[in-house]
């Protein structure tokens, strides 16, 4: 892509996006997120009442008096996007790919965030880290995430969610909001998101296309995996082989749904052709209550 047709495509996610943020989700984005976080501020006397998990033991033994830890709201937070560039991103039966509206997506937290005078960083990978850029505040920032989720050469085909989120626990020391855009056409990944939900406020975001959650009845055909090449022949008119497939996807996603319940994180579905300001305009007011 040349210079030219990469500005215009940034510029135009950014009008789009920003707009979104700005006059739709600010408010939602705040309510939804701010104050969530705690960070430590001072060690003081035990008082009676004081949770005992807040013991701080190392001053409590030197001075042979009880001490607990302080901790304060953290007024400014960290926006962490996970970003999948795998080749089965690349699909889309109608209007958008699921790889734009996932650019769309992560456009719109990012601008959120800045629009609260937040942080935001990306992790952007396949079955590799293909690239990292860590938080930071302002547009100039944000512009950097769009370009590089519009104009990176992605090295690899597959996808590794645990990958993602190992190397999230490793770069990413201090609590952060963390935002997994993908299709989670994967697995293996419930140890990393355990460990990563411990520490960080995780929400899962399935971009899927509507014909992926069943086939058409249309006969003999040819299918290929996007990410491993392989391809094999599907008779569609075999209602027996459409309820498999069916049943394969709606398991996917409600194993996707469960693991994220499971740690404690939270998950929304966007279909690639339904309006996602709907969807996450009740995610975000749900979570603000």
């Amino acid at each position: 892509m040349d210079t030219n047709e990469l500005i215009k495509k940034v510029r135009k996610i950014e009008i789009k996006t920003r707009g979104l943020s700005k006059h739709i989700f600010s408010g939602e984005y705040q309510s939804a997120f701010k104050g969530r976080g705690m960070s430590f501020s001072e060690v003081r006397d035990y008082a009676y009442g004081d949770d005992v998990r807040n013991i701080d033991w190392n001053v409590t033994a030197r001075t042979g008096e009880p001490f607990v830890k302080v901790f304060e709201e953290e007024r400014e937070l960290t926006v962490m996007l996970l970003v999948d560039l795998s080749k089965s991103a690349m699909f889309g039966t109608q209007s958008n790919f699921k790889s734009e509206i996932i650019t769309e997506l992560a456009a719109v937290m990012a601008f959120s965030a800045i629009n609260n005078n937040d942080k935001v960083g990306a992790i952007l990978f396949t079955d590799k880290i293909e690239k990292y850029i860590p938080p930071g505040k302002g547009k100039t920032n944000t512009l950097r995430i769009i370009r590089e989720l519009i104009n990176h050469e992605v090295e690899s085909d597959g996808t590794d969610l645990n990958k993602a989120l190992e190397y999230l626990n490793n770069v990413q020391k201090k609590r952060a909001i963390v935002f997994v855009l993908s299709d989670y056409m994967t697995d293996g990944y419930e140890t990393a998101l355990t460990v990563a939900a411990r520490r960080h406020d995780i929400v899962g975001m399935q971009i899927y296309d509507e014909r992926e959650t069943e086939l058409p009845n249309v006969g003999l055909i040819h299918v290929r995996d996007a990410e491993t090449g392989k391809t094999r022949m599907l008779d569609t008119s075999s209602k027996v082989v459409r309820e498999k497939y069916a049943s394969w996807f709606a398991e996917h996603t409600e194993t996707f749904r469960q693991l994220f319940a499971k740690t404690g994180g939270d998950s929304l579905r966007i279909n690639t052709e339904e309006d996602y300001v709907k969807e996450l305009l009740r995610f975000f007011k749900q979570r603000g209550r």
